[in-house]
């Protein structure tokens, strides 16, 4: 009986242990962290949590997409996203906001709102920044803009920064769903390699 109670002991202090020592990765984003149209094992942050898995990094990997999420929407759910432990963000929001036509100031705004969040909860957190961009259809002007704002915040911020997060796939039939916008699940395997790219050196500290 003793050393059945001992070994109970000792596996749930391994188990602490573990859990403690494991690191926590937030994907904070809209359809295209969540996934859209997809099952999320098909979308890119589960392929992160492979690649993690593969090479045996303590992190666990968090979905915190949600299709059709705006900067402001973001900027309004952060808190209670930030319940548990983060140590790493990947933030990919404003994509719908530049759909839409939102004025960028308030884009820049809910963006650094939920960046400062992020680190006034958590100093240490490790926060990349995903780069978006939008059709010339509302003018060059403000596409030119909206690409900029990402930069601009990255600069501001001293936050690595993923110039445009559907960079493999962007404007490729083959690699999205009908609607053009959304990776399908080829598309996301190489939307985790893009991320993968600036993600891993961060992981590597």
């Amino acid at each position: 009986m003793k050393l059945f109670v001992l070994l109970i002991f000792s596996f749930f202090i391994t188990n602490n242990i573990h859990a403690q020592d494991t690191k926590t990765i937030l994907f904070f984003g809209d359809s295209i962290t969540a996934g859209y149209g997809l099952e999320q094992s098909e979308a890119f942050p589960a392929h992160i949590q492979s690649k993690i898995d593969e090479l045996g990094l303590e992190y666990k990997v968090i979905n915190g997409g949600l299709s059709g999420e705006t900067s402001a929407g973001g900027l309004r759910r952060i808190n209670w996203v930030l319940q548990r432990p983060i140590d790493v963000m990947i933030l990919e929001l404003g994509g719908n906001d530049g759909l839409r036509g939102i004025d960028l100031s308030d884009t820049r705004k809910n963006l650094q709102g939920i960046i400062d969040k992020a680190q006034a909860k958590y100093p240490s957190i490790q926060i990349i920044i995903a780069g978006m961009q939008v059709p010339p259809n509302l003018g060059i002007e403000y596409t030119k803009d909206f690409s900029n704002l990402y930069v601009e915040l990255a600069q501001q911020n001293e936050l690595p920064l993923i110039p445009f997060i559907l960079e493999q796939v962007g404007g490729k039939e083959d690699l999205n769903l009908p609607d053009g916008i959304h990776p399908n699940a080829e598309g996301h395997k190489l939307v985790a390699e893009t991320v993968w790219e600036y993600l891993y050196p961060v992981l590597k500290k």
